[in-house]
């Protein structure tokens, strides 16, 4: 741990682990409050000789100082650097277990209501996420969802296309695996993606390998079989249907989704 770091934090147990960084609960030496440390190992990343890799260890600290603050997304609060780590001192949070079941409409539509809040601050700002998925959306003390983990994003501009493959099999867009360049509307995806697993309690692309996801999200039909969607209403399946859109240019954009009369049931408070 940086000596600068352990003036000013008292780092105490590991609470997750990632390929090339780890994350340690600390508080701050003067007000003994509570905030998670992301360490990243910068000699495992170099090794590795992945250039993309490399590049997202020196950007990913700047992209989400270049977002803070928003209360929908993850606030960096301190960064040190050592020889061989970057340590970000980040909002404490924790995972929800959403993936894990099904939730009701209006629950589910106050989670994608802040998800979207914070993917369309990100577009503003031209950052695409690129890894949307539920292991990078947290809750804080405060029940407040926070997206995290910006290690595979990257900045654009209008008009412009990404190229990298990035992403995690079942909520990597189609346009990523085509390899035809792809933009920002990649994250509307992914929270489609995620939405439908919050109303139905599973994936809507699956296989039993990474190949064989990759060929369902590429070519299979978007399907409400009757047995998990009989109570979901018309219109979660209409915007779902918009944001698992394969024609790029007729997907919803992060603020069209937020737009959307779905989202008429919750109190948007925000």
């Amino acid at each position: 741990m940086s000596e600068y770091l352990q003036q000013d934090y008292v780092v105490s147990e590991e609470i997750g682990r990632g390929r090339f960084g780890t994350v340690y609960r600390c508080s701050s030496a003067d007000s003994g409050e509570s905030y998670a440390v992301k360490s990243i190992d910068k000699v495992a990343i170099t090794a590795g000789g992945d250039s993309l890799d490399t590049q997202c260890l020196f950007t990913e600290a700047k992209i989400v100082q270049l977002l803070s603050p928003h209360p929908h997304i993850v606030t960096l609060h301190n960064l040190y650097e050592d020889e061989k780590h970057l340590h970000m001192v980040l909002d404490l949070c924790y995972e929800p277990t959403f993936h894990l079941q099904v939730m009701p409409e209006r629950e589910a539509a106050s989670m994608m209501w802040q998800l979207m809040k914070a993917v369309s601050h990100c577009h503003r700002f031209g950052v695409a996420h690129r890894d949307i998925k539920p292991d990078n959306i947290l809750l804080d003390k405060e029940n407040r969802l926070k997206l995290a983990d910006f290690g595979s994003a990257d900045t654009f501009k209008e008009g412009d296309l990404m190229s990298a493959v990035v992403g995690t099999p079942h909520y990597v867009a189609p346009e990523v695996l085509a390899g035809s360049g792809y933009t920002e509307k990649v994250d509307v995806w992914s929270c489609g993606v995620v939405l439908y697993q919050m109303l139905a309690g599973v994936l809507p692309f699956r296989g039993d390998s990474p190949v064989e996801i990759f060929e369902a999200v590429l070519h299979s039909s978007l399907r409400f079989p009757t047995w998990v969607f009989s109570s979901v209403s018309h219109s979660a399946k209409d915007l779902l249907r918009r944001m698992l859109c394969r024609e790029v240019s007729r997907r919803f954009s992060a603020e069209q989704v937020l737009r959307h009369g779905w989202f008429s049931i919750i109190q948007q408070s925000d």
